[in-house]
This record gives structure tokens, sequence and C-alpha cells, in this order.
């Protein structure tokens, strides 16, 4: 079986529950295909650069899998037929990363260095 990541972007008026559910949804299609999801992350609701199906903002979710082809394949036809998926990104790597994806580490240290001074910490000059 060959390594996989997953990325797919939910459309912006379901609910973040929902949005978990589809991913729980498609690991378990994954499992039931003879693969294996190592990890799955639900990165937020986040704000595109361009808009999709006149959508500007989408849910992003993540998942890293060990699967065969053919299961990959039946969770991507899956995901295309779903009315609330609107992109959808499989990349085949050579071995998974260790530890947290690099979206989930960027906003750990943004969380980490505190209030940005550019937004209202400094007094207004009117």
């Amino acid at each position: 079986m060959a390594l996989y990541e997953h990325t797919f972007i939910a459309r912006q008026d379901i609910s973040t529950a929902q949005a978990e559910g589809l991913i729980e949804h498609f690991s378990a299609v994954l499992s039931d295909n003879g693969g294996s999801v190592s990890e799955t992350e639900y990165w937020g609701l986040k704000t595109m650069a361009y808009k999709i199906n006149k959508n500007r903002k989408g849910h992003y979710a993540y998942m890293r899998s060990d699967a065969p082809s053919a299961a990959v394949q039946e969770m991507e036809r899956l995901m295309g037929l779903h009315e609330d998926v609107m992109r959808v990104l499989t990349v085949r790597v050579d071995k998974h990363e260790e530890g947290p994806s690099a979206v989930i580490q960027a906003k750990n240290a943004r969380d980490e260095r505190g209030p940005r001074r550019d937004r209202g910490d400094r007094p207004r000059r009117d």
C-alpha cells in the first residue's frame, strides 16, 4: 500500500460539526476499502484566494492515509459526487512527517506570539 495526504475544501455554509463529520465519513470509506487513516486535522473555516462556486470561504480538512490506490480512487469519486465538497487534492508521499502539519504549526506559533500590535494595542492618533 502507498502513503497519501488528502486535503479537501467543504462549502462555507455547513457547520463545523458537519465538516468534521465529512472527515470521519471519508476516513471510513478508506477503511472499508482496505486502507487506514493515520491522522486527521480540521484546519477551520478559511478565506480562499478566489471564489469557488460563489463561496468566498471554505472548511479545510487534511488526512494522512495508508491505502491501496483503488480505495483512494473510490474516496475521490465519492468526494466528487458529494455536494458539500468543493475541491480535493491527493498527493502520494514517500513517508509521513511526524507531528502536526505545517498549517497547524503556523497556527500554534501565531497563538503563542500574542496579540498583534497593529490591531488597536496602540493609542489612536486623531
